[in-house]
């Protein structure tokens, strides 16, 4: 997959080499719904045509409201990861600042749809909104298609369980602790991924050695104490039992995910994991004490055990 990060003003040069099917969104999580507007863009795709994403980083509500943004369901490399494993051509993960803001709905379907992406159809689902203010909809968006020589498809709500599957969602799911329900909306169990990097060497001196993961995807739907499968670069699933927080205890200042391995005990520095979460045990909390702290985390162990021995070792 040809991985874009420009601008629509950025030279003359057309970005896809060949008429592309367009499917435009934000793609945070890459859901199920995320994955009918794949689809329809394979399914549209003649012999030569390629398949696209146009996305946004950051996401446009983070970009206009910073303070509150919405929590982020994948990071950059897990969007653009699942992207390619559903088999799209090009992916534009286009800059989301101030200039591309103002850009008029007008504007942004000549600009990016039809000369940079040369769209021959361009796929979007039913609440699309586009251009400076959202002043752009699906009846405009037809509107210049018509101009400009593209078609649209519109593809509708996916529903599961009666329930619209969303971003919002799966983080109300996520904040929640339902790591089921999440995993029926995203098609697939919520993770989370990275390369661990040196910590304090605390976790080692309290008995509990955890990897630790920097948080990229900021801020995060989820947090607390958490039992989860982890893995080593695609490596076997070993149960875990991880913290997601800033360490209260310890007057942590950065947000971690702090990954403790069961009956193992292996230098796992710079090696990339991959956690995968099966219930939440509770929030993080303060302790007066190490002492207490580390009380806490041998009742965190045996709940954690028990949980994932049930839940059994995902398959995949």
């Amino acid at each position: 997959m040809r991985v874009i990060r420009d601008r629509p003003d950025r030279g003359a040069q057309a970005f896809s080499p060949a008429p592309s099917i367009v499917a435009i969104g934000n793609f945070d999580g890459v859901h199920t719904g995320h994955r009918a507007l794949v689809d329809r863009c394979k399914s549209l795709a003649r012999r030569g045509e390629l398949t696209a994403v146009v996305t946004f980083e950051p996401l446009p509500l983070a970009f206009f409201h910073p303070v509150g943004a919405p929590a982020r369901l994948t990071t950059v490399w897990q969007k653009l990861n699942q992207l390619r494993s559903a088999g799209i051509d090009i992916t534009w993960l286009m800059r989301f600042n101030k200039a591309l803001a103002e850009l008029s709905a007008s504007s942004f379907a000549e600009q990016v749809l039809a000369d940079k992406m040369q769209a021959r159809a361009v796929v979007v689902g039913e609440d699309f909104r586009f251009g400076r203010g959202k002043a752009g909809d699906v009846n405009l968006l037809n509107q210049l298609g018509r101009e400009l020589g593209f078609d649209v498809a519109v593809v509708p709500d996916v529903i599961i369980a009666g329930e619209r599957v969303s971003s919002s969602g799966i983080r109300a799911r996520l904040a929640q602790g339902d790591f089921e329900g999440a995993a029926r909306l995203l098609g697939r169990p919520f993770s989370m991924e990275g390369h661990v990097c040196r910590g304090a060497g605390l976790g080692r001196k309290l008995g509990y050695p955890t990897a630790n993961l920097a948080i990229r995807a900021a801020p995060s739907p989820l947090g607390g104490v958490l039992a989860a499968f982890s893995r080593v670069a695609g490596g076997p699933w070993l149960p875990t039992v991880t913290n997601l927080g800033s360490r209260p205890v310890v007057d942590g200042k950065e947000t971690l995910l702090e990954v403790h391995f069961f009956d193992f005990d292996e230098d796992l520095y710079g090696k990339r994991l991959e956690v995968q979460f099966v219930a939440k045990l509770r929030d993080e909390l303060n302790f007066d004490t190490l002492d207490e702290l580390v009380e806490q985390m041998k009742r965190d162990e045996h709940q954690a055990r028990e949980l994932l021995a049930a839940a059994g070792t995902p398959s995949g």
